[in-house]
């Protein structure tokens, strides 16, 4: 494989799943650890990501780089958040992770709504308390670097207290078969948490998320009760998520 087609495939699957480990990528382009690090290098180098220790990140994941011109899929991410807002009502308790989709959402939120929000993510907590008639809780802990998300056995006992009305989610991979997955293991035990402490659970993904895997699982797909996509709930392409009776929007 040529390099300039490696770096498509690279720029691409950090651009839709915010990171990525070198050793996925040795196996998605089937070469060896060393071509991959001279790949990330390479772009590193040329500013357009940020090499962390056994991978790499996208710089729009990271607040110092963040811009509204660097989301990768902006306008499908709109389109999830704005499907997402028909779920809220007054006086709901909402638990939340982080990700640009779901900052999009908080963003969105109508200034007369009045509901309680919970999240691990800084970003989407000072997003969220731009909106007067929101009160905003943070979930504090260790703060993983790669997710920007508060992670630990500190997290993970407070949010067991817990009992929200809906629990939002972004997502790394989800299929039919292996459900919802990623690679992050710290990351994986908060979102299990989030998953057991909310009765409704909605998974905010775009489309090219969906039928792919990743290492660590966090759940089967019937415990998921929302797949928000930027696609029509008609869409032939989630008939087999509609098969396992998840509520598509």
């Amino acid at each position: 494989m040529l390099k300039e087609e490696r770096i498509r495939i690279i720029m691409r699957e950090i651009n839709l799943r915010n990171k990525v480990l070198s050793t996925d990528l040795a196996i998605i382009l089937n070469v060896s650890d060393d071509t991959v690090r001279r790949d990330l290098k390479f772009l590193a180098d040329n500013g357009d990501i940020l090499k962390v220790h056994g991978g790499a990140i996208s710089k729009s994941f990271i607040p110092s780089f963040y811009s509204n011109d660097n989301v990768y899929a902006k306008d499908f991410k709109k389109e999830i958040a704005s499907k997402t807002l028909k779920l809220f009502k007054n006086d709901m308790v909402v638990l939340t992770e982080g990700g640009t989709t779901i900052i999009e959402l908080a963003k969105m939120i109508p200034d007369n709504l009045r509901m309680t929000f919970f999240t691990i993510s800084p970003r989407v907590a000072i997003t969220l308390s731009e909106h007067s008639n929101l009160n905003v809780i943070t979930i504090g802990g260790k703060l993983n670097k790669n997710a920007n998300i508060h992670v630990g056995a500190g997290v993970v006992n407070e949010l067991i207290d817990l009992k929200v009305d809906l629990c939002l989610l972004g997502v790394n991979a989800l299929s039919i078969e292996d459900g919802l997955t990623d690679i992050d293991w710290d990351v994986v035990q908060v979102q299990k948490t989030l998953i057991r402490c909310s009765k409704k659970v909605a998974v905010l993904s775009i489309s090219e998320k969906l039928n792919t895997v990743q290492r660590i699982k966090i759940c089967d797909i019937n415990k998921l009760d929302y797949l928000i996509t930027e696609l029509s709930p008609q869409s032939p392409f989630l008939f087999q998520y509609q098969k396992k009776m998840v509520n598509l929007m």
